[in-house]
This record gives structure tokens, C-alpha cells and sequence, in this order.
């Protein structure tokens, strides 16, 4: 069985995991003992190391025939050094991984005030968090290239699930643009995003990108509607674009501001995956059916992540 070596071990390589054991031998890097615990009884292997300390990564090498990659880079700066000691570290031994599947971000594609966009659209980030995410891809790029190996990103949007929906801005009143002037965005269920993961590994060729989203975008401000009704919570004000922009913060405004719609017939295609939830609006009207999911919701006061 081929070994796979998991960089990042948060909740969508949690939710892949069970999948994953059916053809891999998984390896699941972790920062904590208790991390390290709970991957364990989950049947992984955890390997203990820190993607801030090169050190003690140095014990991953030759070890992983592919590696699936969720880790977010560092919190500040334009660049992700985590991925370049990482894969520094790797490129060390006689044997490197010849699959890897790096989840990245749609907002490397920066602001196209609510254009449609494919893969073949050019990078403009436009935040410190989306440059981080550009950086790792390059960086990928570049060893992929020089070491031969398959190489996927998934671009990702929103993740959404039972336990990562944006309930604090409801909860906060967190103002949201007027229809007239609001943002596109698309999203993604966790569960359909862990999918993805695991078809993307049986790429073994090239370097391909994918819009890793579902098939309707909708305005911002419809989808927090929706949520709101379908938890009977009370909607935040509209106002308008600059009102808004004036009264978040600069990260909150990199969420809401910026306005794209994003073509994902490429990764349906290509990867062979039906999304069980092509849209919010789905998820949200099996929601509605299901009382007690909801009651479940509520008490936890789930935020994105």
C-alpha cells in the first residue's frame, strides 16, 4: 500500500481521512501529542513536527509516495516560508513524492468585480493572504517542475459545514452590502472539498489547477440571508459598499469586498466528482428539514474557519 503524508492535519483531511485509508497508508504531520492522539484513533500515523521548526522536519523525508497539503501558511507576510522549508526538507532524500494536492485559495485571483473566471485567469491578489497563497503555488510550481512530480490545486472559496458557518456575523450584525452594489462569491462544503482531495490524488501527470467550488455563485449578502432565515436569526443591516468597507475590518473586507464568479466545470470534468452540494442554497434547504442539525448549530455558535 503507497504511503501518503498529510502537511497540514485540520478539518478537511480529517473529513478525507476515511476515504483515504482505502488505497493509502497515511502519515498525518501534527504539532501536539493530543493532535497527535486523536489522529491516531482516527487509524493514521501521526508524525509529531512543526512547519515553523526545519528541524524537526527533517524525519518526513523519503518517507511518502504523495502528499496532500492543507496547511495555511504563516498568518503575516507575502511570501509562505513554511512551504519552502518544507519542501526543502524533502527534496533532501533519494526518494521525493511524486503526487501532491495543495489546497489553495480563490483569492489568489484577486477582484474581477463579479466576472466569470476559469483557471487560465491571470493572479491579482490583492491581500497579504492571497499573495501567501500565490507565493506556495509558485513555489510548488517550481519544484513539481524540476523534480517531475504531479502537481494539483484546488482553488477554494468559502468552506462551509455544519460546524463552519459564518454565525458570528449574524450574532455581531456585521453590516452587509446593498444588492445593488453587493459581491459575488462562490463556496464549497467541506465534505465535497475533501472529495475533491482525494480524486485529485489519483492525478499522476502534470500540473493541473482547479476551481474547487460549487456550480452557483451567489451576492454575499443573498447567502447570509438564506442562513439567517434557515436559522431564524435576525439579518444584518445592508448599507451601502463604502458604508460597509468603512465599518469592518481590513480582513472582513477582503471576504466582502471583493467580487468574483467561478467557472468549475473544468474540476467536475476532470476529476470525476459530483458535488453533493452544487450549492448553499441546497445545503440550506436540507437544513431547513432537519430540526435538530439546526438546534445543533445554534448551541455551538460555529464560526468559519
Amino acid at each position: 500500500m503507497p504511503t501518503l503524508l498529510i502537511i497540514g492535519a485540520g478539518d478537511v483531511a480529517r473529513r478525507a481521512l476515511p476515504l483515504l485509508l482505502r488505497r493509502w497508508r497515511v502519515l498525518v504531520l501534527c504539532r501536539t501529542e493530543e493532535a497527535a492522539a486523536r489522529w491516531r484513533a482516527l487509524g493514521a500515523q501521526p508524525m509529531l513536527g512543526d512547519l515553523d521548526n526545519a528541524a524537526s522536519l527533517k524525519r518526513l523525508a523519503g518517507l511518502a509516495d504523495a502528499a496532500l497539503l492543507t496547511a495555511p501558511p504563516p498568518p503575516r507576510g507575502k511570501s509562505d516560508p513554511r512551504m519552502r522549508k518544507l519542501l526543502y526538507t524533502l527534496a533532501k532524500a533519494d526518494s521525493i513524492p511524486q503526487q501532491w494536492v495543495y489546497i489553495s485559495t480563490s483569492g489568489v485571483y484577486g477582484d474581477a468585480a463579479g466576472r466569470w473566471l476559469d483557471e487560465t485567469a491571470p493572479l491579482r491578489p490583492h491581500n497579504e493572504r492571497a499573495w501567501r497563497r500565490a507565493d506556495a503555488e509558485a513555489v510548488l510550481r517550481r519544484f513539481a517542475i524540476r523534480h517531475g512530480c504531479a502537481l494539483t490545486i484546488l482553488r477554494a472559496p468559502g468552506i462551509y459545514a455544519d460546524d463552519r458557518l459564518p454565525l458570528s456575523r449574524l450574532f455581531n450584525q456585521t453590516p452587509l452590502i446593498a444588492d445593488a452594489e453587493d459581491s459575488w462569491s462562490n463556496h464549497i462544503h467541506a465534505d465535497d472539498l475533501a472529495r475533491l482531495c482525494v480524486a485529485a490524488l489519483s492525478r499522476r501527470h502534470g500540473i493541473r489547477v482547479y476551481n474547487a467550488c460549487d456550480a452557483q455563485p451567489l451576492p454575499v449578502s443573498r447567502w447570509y440571508r438564506a442562513l439567517a432565515e434557515t436559522l431564524d436569526l435576525p439579518c444584518p443591516p445592508q448599507l451601502p459598499r463604502e458604508a460597509v468597507k468603512a465599518s469592518v475590518s481590513p480582513q472582513q473586507w477582503s471576504f466582502l469586498g471583493e467580487s468574483r464568479r467561478l467557472d468549475n466545470r473544468r474540476v467536475l470534468r476532470e476529476l470525476g466528482v459530483s458535488l453533493r452540494w452544487p450549492s448553499v442554497l441546497d445545503y440550506l434547504a436540507a437544513l431547513r428539514q432537519d430540526s435538530a442539525r439546526r438546534e445543533a448549530i445554534l448551541a455551538s455558535q460555529a464560526e468559519i474557519r
